[in-house]
């Protein structure tokens, strides 16, 4: 019985290391820009640390500056903002209360 509890201890404890990552599964539907880097369509990993987020296909990474911002509600599916039409402003990811930011997305450019 003790074994079997300290198992299910460990195991929840794995659980929510797993859950506090920050690392999302996110799909580019079209050809998209993210910080001046081009993204093709397709599936991403997006792990976000120190202000970095880490995006991912395959062996590839690519690093941008970004930032997480809690929403108030649980999003349902995952939401892209645009700018411009393929630039990535922020991305809502689904089954989450998370968004994230890229911050040369919401800077306003000098002399526009």
């Amino acid at each position: 019985m003790k074994k079997m509890l300290a198992l299910s201890f460990v195991a929840l404890g794995m659980t929510a290391f797993a859950a506090s990552n920050n690392s999302y599964k996110v799909e580019l539907l079209q050809d998209s820009v993210i910080e001046g880097k081009s993204f093709k369509a397709g599936e991403y990993k997006i792990s976000l640390q120190n202000g970095t987020a880490m995006i991912k296909q395959g062996k590839e990474v690519v690093e941008v500056p970004a930032h997480e911002e809690a929403q108030p509600q649980k999003v349902y599916s995952t939401v892209i903002k645009y700018k411009d039409g393929t630039n990535v402003q922020e991305i809502s990811v689904g089954g989450t209360h998370s968004k994230i930011v890229f911050d040369g997305g919401s800077a306003a450019r000098p002399g526009a």
